[in-house]
């Protein structure tokens, strides 16, 4: 693999002074030496015109985060980053690598969840080059690659996960963004790595199901829904039947026999579980009446 390594190259100023002074002292020799000919000094002045020209060529701007990238016959010889007017052998090729911060965001893909349900997603993905040589060499085209790498591992994490679970314990697409957030940037970053780029960021910014069964997955999710509720709800009823059992027979409030533990506990569950508010019955007799 080839490394990046700095080019330091020369400050441009002083070349370009130097060049431009150089050019203006030989037209005005070369002027004076047709007056009064002179073969030396027209000889002379005109290499050294040559030599000026041939020189102002290898001046370029470096802008901030950016680096260029030289080669001299096909040899990598360094990349410039140090920003301002730089010189350089004017022989070398110069190709500019923008270091700043990029967005991208991937098209949406219909991929099949771990379930095999079908789904729509996507993702934005904050990335930047750090290494201009791998950039340049290791891969033919570091944006086309950072494209299609990032929509292979959404694709590769879409068939990892479920869509959606009401279970705490497994990971879902919708319920879990920071993890599965975490996991995309990790796999984007190892696909990334050979081209000498940074993912910085990645997360999901679409996650539907697929329209043909948007509509049924949805009574699906609502009714899963509702049975983890309503699982939950009973949890919560029969711990509190259990502690108000546990607490009257501690207290020595009142002794119940069997039967009327059952019909307490019907009741207390009938109110705890129930969809609308109970209307309580007085009992004005004995507790067995």
């Amino acid at each position: 693999m080839i490394r990046e390594r700095e080019n330091p190259a020369i400050p441009g100023g002083p070349v370009l002074i130097g060049g431009l002074l150089l050019i203006g002292t030989s037209i005005y020799q070369l002027i004076q030496g047709a007056r009064e000919p002179s073969a030396v000094m027209i000889i002379g002045w005109g290499l050294a015109l040559i030599a000026a020209v041939l020189l102002l060529p290898g001046l370029f701007v470096v802008n901030p985060n950016e680096g260029k990238v030289l080669q001299l016959f096909g040899n990598y010889a360094g990349t410039v980053k140090r920003p301002g007017l730089r010189w350089a052998n004017p022989l070398y090729t110069k190709k500019r690598i923008s270091q700043r911060i990029r967005n991208f965001e991937s098209s949406h893909l219909k991929v099949n969840d771990n379930e095999g349900n079908p789904i729509e997603i996507a993702a934005v993905v904050v990335w930047r080059v750090v290494d201009t040589a791998e950039a340049v060499f290791e891969v033919d085209d570091y944006n086309n690659y950072v494209k299609v790498q990032t929509e292979a591992a959404l694709r590769n994490l879409a068939t990892s996960y479920t869509y959606d679970s009401h279970d705490d314990a497994q990971i879902s697409l919708r319920g879990h963004t920071a993890t599965v957030a975490e996991h995309l940037k990790n796999e984007i970053q190892e696909r990334l790595a050979r081209a000498g780029v940074e993912v910085m960021e990645a997360r999901i910014s679409h996650l539907a199901y697929a329209p043909e069964i948007a509509h049924a997955m949805l009574q699906r999710q609502q009714a899963g829904a509702i049975i983890a509720a309503r699982q939950r709800i009973v949890e919560g009823a029969v711990g509190m039947v259990e502690m108000a059992l546990d607490m009257l027979s501690r207290r020595d409030i009142v002794a119940l026999d069997n039967e009327r533990k059952a019909a307490m506990v019907s009741n207390l569950l009938v109110v705890l579980c129930g969809d609308k508010s109970t209307q309580p019955i007085v009992n004005t007799g004995t507790i067995y009446q």
